[in-house]
């Protein structure tokens, strides 16, 4: 008779953590149940857009990563982390705020945020450091990263004018446009690199991850894969011109481009990854396994931790409830500001130019004379029960599209102006009238633009975006404006300044006139 001997296999699961991992997916589905839109929100931005379409991939990947540690999780005793749920009161108050004044990227980032801090309240700081990767790595599903577009447009831009001129070719610049003997470029947002730079930045940093122990060869790398994509964009861009001069216009023009680009950019990023794969480092040892502590240990604290978190997920609802009961929600009746003599009323606006604001509740356009008959327009896009469709300031929001086919923004820049006797910088520029070409006599304008909201004007994105949560906080409600006035230029050497003086000229004479019609579309005392 022979005997077999018998090993008990390890179970799937071990018994200390089932209890935590019930918490804790407790926890992440009402997460994501409570913040659903904002999840919603931001897997339609990877659905449509290039740039963020590595969205989708990022938590299957941050899935996998958190796999390859089970054998360094399992010996580990989960138990709620000292004050995680404080963290995640301070990522619940972010996504009230970004919910206020409907910002996209700060609702979807506290959202992740709290995905991520669900880890520690629950689960604790232990697991929290050794996942410290793949959580971190969730962040990249984040779409954020716009805000950089006309930075590295500009930069695009001066490259390749100057690459052009160093290789000979004789080059007229106007803004993001510019004139060659072959024809006419410009940089639009596909041309900023935008794309190239986070995809770049993603695959790098996972790269960095899996293949190096030394945090200096990490570093390192990351460092070439946001140098990389940037160089690579802005010789991309000068040799696609290059190309398309030297063709006649018959090659890299078009969609072709866009595919030379991109083969272009594979190309240097394959390059990249093949000289940063002669550094790998070798995979090191699996830690040994601690002991594993008692199961009651493990459910210490359990509940109150997951009760805590689950109080910081749901306490935006009740102060959102609470907020919105100060908001108007009447039509809004966009009163006409009286005019002021000397000035006297146009029969139209002095041009057919109109800033490209979004979804507004109500818009105003027309034009006023001075005693010299020199005209000045003023548009007005009015905003009340703001959402993530109609809002007061958007990156959306701007004065002229990029692909528009009769206008063009050729400069920008801030000027300092006097409201009601008190300083105003605003946001300034020039836009041309493009029919008649780059080098054309087309109409131009310049334009001054500035927002008022909470009873108060300003400029800033940043400061639009704190006054009108402030006001809705305060009762004041979300009623804003997007306030644009503007000048012809005249062909004279001087004319922008003329202009501005002009412009000024306006709000000195119709400031108050501006402000109550303003304050009587708000209609409240």
């Amino acid at each position: 008779m022979t005997t077999m001997n018998m090993t008990r296999s390890q179970p799937f699961i071990p018994a200390h953590w089932r209890s935590p991992l019930l918490a804790f997916v407790l926890l992440q589905a009402v997460i994501l149940a409570a913040y659903w839109h904002s999840a919603w929100g931001m897997a339609m931005i990877w659905a449509r857009s290039e740039t963020y379409a590595h969205g989708f991939v990022v938590p299957l990947l941050s899935l996998w990563l958190v796999w390859r540690q089970r054998a360094v999780l399992a010996p580990m005793v989960p138990r709620p982390g000292a004050f995680a749920w404080l963290l995640m009161a301070g990522a619940a108050a972010l996504w009230l705020a970004g919910d206020l004044v409907a910002v996209n990227a700060a609702t979807q980032l506290a959202l992740v945020m709290l995905v991520v801090l669900a880890v520690p309240a629950v689960l604790g700081w232990q697991v929290a450091r050794a996942l410290a990767f793949p959580l971190g790595f969730l962040f990249f599903a984040v779409p954020i990263g716009d805000f950089l577009l006309p930075r590295m447009m500009e930069w695009t831009a001066d490259f390749t004018v100057m690459a052009l001129r160093a290789s000979g070719i004789p080059v007229y610049r106007e803004g993001l446009q510019f004139v060659i003997p072959s024809g006419t470029w410009s940089v639009v947002e596909a041309c900023s690199g935008i794309r190239y730079l986070i995809a770049s930045v993603t695959a790098g940093c996972l790269f960095a991850y899996l293949s190096y122990n030394s945090m200096r060869k990490r570093v390192v790398f990351i460092g070439v894969a946001i140098l990389v994509p940037l160089v690579a964009n802005w010789v991309r861009a000068y040799l696609i011109v290059l190309l398309g001069h030297i063709s006649g216009n018959t090659i890299a023009t078009g969609v072709d481009h866009l595919i030379y680009g991109w083969l272009f950019f594979g190309l240097v990023i394959g390059v990249m990854f093949l000289i940063g794969s002669r550094w790998v480092d070798p995979q090191l040892p699996a830690p040994k396994a601690a002991a594993t502590a008692q199961m009651g240990a493990a459910n210490q604290g359990l509940w109150l931790g997951l009760a805590l978190a689950l109080l910081m997920v749901v306490a935006p609802y009740g102060v959102h409830a609470m907020i919105s009961l100060g908001t108007q929600t009447a039509p809004v009746q966009l009163v006409k500001p009286q005019i002021a003599t000397p000035w006297r009323a146009l029969a139209q606006a002095p041009s057919s130019w109109r800033p490209a604001f979004q979804n507004a509740s109500a818009e105003l356009d027309m034009g006023v004379t001075n005693a010299q008959s020199e005209p000045v327009g003023l548009h007005v896009s009015y905003y009340r029960q703001q959402d993530y469709e109609r809002k007061l300031v958007s990156s959306e929001n701007v004065l002229v599209l990029s692909m528009d086919p009769e206008w063009a923004r050729v400069s920008s820049g801030t000027a300092q102006a006097q409201l009601q006797g008190q300083p105003l910088q605003v946001d300034s520029a020039v836009i041309r009238h493009n029919l008649r070409g780059v080098a054309g006599d087309g109409q131009r304008l310049l334009a001054w633009r500035f927002y008022w909201v909470r009873g108060a004007f300003t400029a800033s994105d940043y400061a639009g975006k704190l006054q009108g949560a402030l006001g809705r906080i305060t009762g004041w409600g979300d009623d804003g404006a997007n306030i644009v006035i503007y000048a012809p230029l005249s062909d004279a050497q001087d004319a922008q300044s003329e202009a501005a003086a002009r412009l000024q000229s306006y709000l000195n004479s119709q400031g108050d006139a501006l402000v109550a019609a303003l304050e009587q579309t708000r209609g409240r005392d």
